[in-house]
């Protein structure tokens, strides 16, 4: 079987995967990836709108979207606007809502 000689030779790798989908796994975090992929971009301010949660829940899990390199800001003046970085993960989120 290849993937279990793969899983032999590159553990890492499967580590680094398993760690994308715990991080995609939270319903707010994998809502605000389908929001970024929807819509290439958007503030703080645009996503919690949508979301309808607090601010401070929705930095907190941009911040952790952030650090698992999925997501990254560009700062505008005051705003930051996030999009999505990661292509696995785009892949992931796409095949989960769009088949």
């Amino acid at each position: 079987m290849p993937e279990l000689e793969t899983f032999k030779t590159n553990p890492v790798l499967f580590k680094e995967k398993a760690e994308l989908l715990k991080v995609l796994a939270h319903p707010v975090r994998l809502c605000i990836v389908r929001g970024l992929l929807s819509n290439e971009e958007c503030n703080v301010s645009h996503i919690q709108n949508c979301l309808e949660v607090p601010q401070s829940t929705i930095s907190q899990h941009l911040a952790k979207l952030r650090s698992a390199r999925i997501i990254e800001g560009r700062r505008s003046g005051l705003e930051v606007f996030y999009r999505v970085i990661n292509d696995d993960a785009r892949k992931i989120v796409q095949l989960l809502f769009n088949g």
